[in-house]
Formats: C-alpha cells, sequence, structure tokens
C-alpha cells in the first residue's frame, strides 16, 4: 500500500474519533455554561485536552498528505476555480488550522480558568464552528 494511502485512511479513521471528541466537548461546554456554578469539570478540561491532541493529529497527517499531493505537480490556478478541489487544497486545511490554534487557545485557558468564561466560551464555540465547516461531511460518510 501506498504511503498515501495509509495517510488517507488514517486521517479518515482519526475523524471519527475527532467527531466523537467535539461532540463530547460541545455537550459538556453547554452543560458547564447553562449549569448554576459555571464552575470549569476535569471532564471537560480532559476533553478539551484530547480534542486538542486530536486537532493537531489530524492537522500534521493532514499537511504530510497535502504536501505529498503539491509536490505532484498541482497547478493551483486550476485548483482555484474549481470549487471541490479549493475547498480540499486551501478552505479545509486553513480553516482546520485555526481551529487547531484556537482549541489549543481554549485548552490553555481551561487549565488556569476556573469559572468558564462568555470569552472562553466564544473561543470554543468559534473553533467548533471551523471545525464543521471544514469537514468534509461528504467524503467521511459518503
Amino acid at each position: 500500500m501506498e504511503v498515501y494511502n495509509i495517510l488517507l485512511h488514517a486521517h479518515k479513521g482519526f475523524a471519527y474519533l475527532e467527531l466523537a471528541l467535539v461532540a463530547a466537548f460541545l455537550i459538556l461546554l453547554l452543560v458547564t455554561m447553562f449549569g448554576y456554578s459555571g464552575n470549569i469539570s476535569k471532564a471537560l478540561r480532559k476533553v478539551t485536552l484530547f480534542t486538542m491532541i486530536f486537532f493537531h493529529v489530524q492537522f500534521l497527517i493532514g499537511i504530510i498528505m497535502l504536501i505529498t499531493n503539491v509536490t505532484k505537480g498541482l497547478d493551483m490556478g486550476a485548483v482555484m476555480k474549481n470549487a471541490d478541489l479549493r475547498f480540499t487544497y486551501v478552505e479545509h486545511p486553513f480553516s482546520m488550522l485555526i481551529a487547531a490554534v484556537l482549541m489549543t487557545v481554549v485548552n490553555k485557558k481551561l487549565k488556569t480558568a476556573d469559572k468558564l468564561t462568555i470569552r472562553l466560551m466564544s473561543l470554543g464555540l468559534v473553533a467548533l464552528a471551523l471545525f464543521v465547516f471544514a469537514f468534509p461531511w461528504a467524503r467521511v460518510f459518503g
């Protein structure tokens, strides 16, 4: 099996785990946000840590796949004219990079904070929104 195919299957396999972690993060974030005390639980901290780790692993695998495809002589003019190729090679990686950075900031802030603030909750929701936007739903479930 070619290295690219191995990375593609790993990237797709980790996507299922990432979806489960994102769902758990969202549920725990909403429970904490609408909870009476607003205290950050250990479960939220752990789920945030694992979600961040999987964001980074997925991003690294994706960047390796992107570099191997771009070095094969991809014409970027044609990529920008085609919506599917533009999503695959520009929008998806860039949005996932921003989501990973935001998730890292959320994880860092959750480590030191005792209560969930509006700013922290907003950063987490923006990271999830970018993830949902850039996730290739048709390829994973199609």
